[in-house]
């Protein structure tokens, strides 16, 4: 491990960062070209103390986790976040999917500026990489898991706790809508291990998704309406608006509903008061997937 380079790197990319690339404000008596390091050290989840630490070439090796968190927070592309895990002799991590997969720089500053509707990242397989918010507040976190429970598709058809975000009378269609989003991912992935895998277990486990995968529909997910049932707030009719990543592997999902409406009247409300009096609630149904 080459710790002086890899202090030196961080530096060059937090010097890079502009603040307000990730919602942060500008200020008229910032020093420095791009970010303070307790800034990148915050939006990273790690102590000012600790990323000091490590950007003056004295930390020890960083786990795989804290390099994804600091990749993320300074907006490396692909090959600059794999150029961080060398430096820090550390494997390489999944580039193109799965709950550890890094959230692509262009939807994390688009998410970034979502700051008044509820918006998230996630994959093909609908593993969720970020979520702003007001996303927290309203679909709750996920869970703590990894493999192919991470996956919504998956724990919908084999945890029934998961289909609490989604009004009993919605289950139907919101299977067929996920199976046939599989299918398109499934045939434009080819043959890639962990779909097949996915796939494989989901026809074994349940007779719902081996019955409409028969099917043989597709149809990639682009938009829907949805109905949430929130623990505080009742079902809120909100538009679901999705946009896709130039390989396809992510997605930016962000909920609207239309003025005037009851759902923009709750989104309003869930604004105001966030994930407060919440946190105990949105994590029962399957941690609200």
């Amino acid at each position: 491990m080459d710790l002086p380079a890899l202090a030196a790197y961080l530096r060059t990319r937090r010097d890079r960062v502009r603040p307000d690339d990730v919602g942060l404000p500008t200020g008229p008596r910032r020093r420095v070209p791009g970010l303070r390091r307790e800034e990148v050290a915050q939006l990273a989840g790690l102590s000012a103390d600790y990323y000091t630490e490590l950007e003056r070439g004295r930390s020890a090796q960083p786990s795989a986790q804290v390099l994804a968190a600091l990749a993320r927070a300074l907006r490396l592309g692909g090959d600059e976040r794999d150029h961080l895990f060398h430096l820090a002799d550390r494997p390489l991590p999944h580039t193109a999917h799965g709950p550890g997969a890094h959230a692509q720089p262009a939807l994390l500053g688009l998410l970034d500026r979502l700051d008044t509707t509820p918006a998230q990242v996630i994959t093909d397989l609908h593993e969720t990489l970020a979520q702003n918010e007001l996303a927290t507040a309203l679909v709750g976190r996920p869970p703590a898991v990894s493999g192919p429970r991470a996956s919504l598709v998956h724990r919908w058809f084999t945890d029934p706790a998961a289909r609490g975000l989604y009004p009993p009378e919605d289950h139907p269609q919101h299977s067929r809508v996920f199976v046939a989003d599989l299918q398109a991912v499934a045939a434009r992935r080819g043959r890639d291990s962990a779909v097949a895998g996915m796939v494989r277990e989901l026809r074994r486990r349940s007779e719902e998704f081996a019955c409409l995968w028969d099917t043989h529909d597709v149809g990639l997910r682009r938009s829907d309406h949805k109905r949430i049932a929130h623990p505080s707030l009742g079902v809120v009719e909100v538009d679901c608006h999705c946009l896709f990543s130039e390989d396809g592997r992510q997605r930016l999902l962000w909920f609207t509903a239309p003025p005037g409406t009851r759902g923009a009247a709750q989104l309003e409300l869930l604004s105001v008061i966030g994930t407060q009096d919440m946190a105990s609630e949105n994590a029962s149904p399957g941690e609200r997937g």
